[in-house]
């Protein structure tokens, strides 16, 4: 990789800024102040100093967000907040949401620029569950369940594949649920309570494949995944 890009990727500056920084000896590449920001560099093994601060690149990053309600998944809104925003600016170079939430749903969102490890989780072939918390109005029953755990018809040309339901509490209009689905499809936790007569009042996402929602992260917060998170969702 060129030594300038490798600066202005990690957001030392723009190119033309770096250059600069380079031409008053700013930046050192394995010790030896450099003066070409043009020369090539092993990004992976040589160490680049700015100022006498050790550079270190990452070719991929990955956040959890804690998406709360009120913002849209986007990296750009002409009218809304969007999840990138929550981000600080030095952080969102080529970060995308993966999937997305709807506006009123808070929950576990991944932000990546890793597009390969997007694409999987996304595929409908590879059948990542998702769970939700989900608060309903509405009665539920046995019957509803399983209506629910087999599929059920939302509109689409197929009903949807088989889910998972574990009941938290049942009242007499009300209920809460975790419900695991492994599709991607619009608005599909709605449609899908709205198929057996109820109407969601608070969805939240708990899980992604092998990544959990950290609760210790308050709504619109943020942290980078941790080598084990990575592996399970690569795996």
């Amino acid at each position: 990789m060129r030594l300038d890009k490798f600066l202005a990727d990690l957001q030392v500056g723009s190119r033309s800024q770096v250059k600069e920084y380079v031409k008053k000896g700013l930046v050192t590449v394995n010790g030896q102040a450099v003066k070409k920001a043009d020369i090539k560099i092993d990004e992976t093994k040589d160490e680049v100093r700015y100022q006498g601060k050790l550079l270190s690149y990452q070719r991929y990053r990955y956040y959890m967000l804690h998406k709360p309600a009120g913002v849209v998944t986007a990296t750009k809104d002409n009218l809304d907040k969007t999840v990138i925003d929550l981000l600080p600016k030095e952080l969102v170079k080529d970060i995308f949401p993966v999937g997305r939430l709807d506006k009123d749903t808070e929950g576990l969102l991944l932000l990546t620029n890793d597009g390969e490890l997007s694409h999987n989780l996304l595929s409908p072939k590879k059948h990542v569950a998702k769970t939700y918390y989900v608060e309903c109005d509405g009665q539920l029953n046995d019957a509803k369940i399983t209506q629910l755990c087999q599929g059920v018809d939302i509109g689409d040309e197929d009903i949807t594949l088989p889910a998972a339901v574990e009941v938290v509490r049942i009242d007499s209009d009300r209920y809460v649920i975790k419900l695991t689905i492994t599709e991607g499809r619009f608005h599909q936790v709605k449609r899908m309570i709205q198929a057996v007569d109820g109407q969601v009042t608070y969805l939240k996402r708990l899980s992604m494949g092998s990544l959990i929602l950290d609760e210790s992260l308050a709504k619109g917060d943020f942290r980078e995944l941790t080598d084990e998170e990575i592996s399970g969702l690569k795996s």
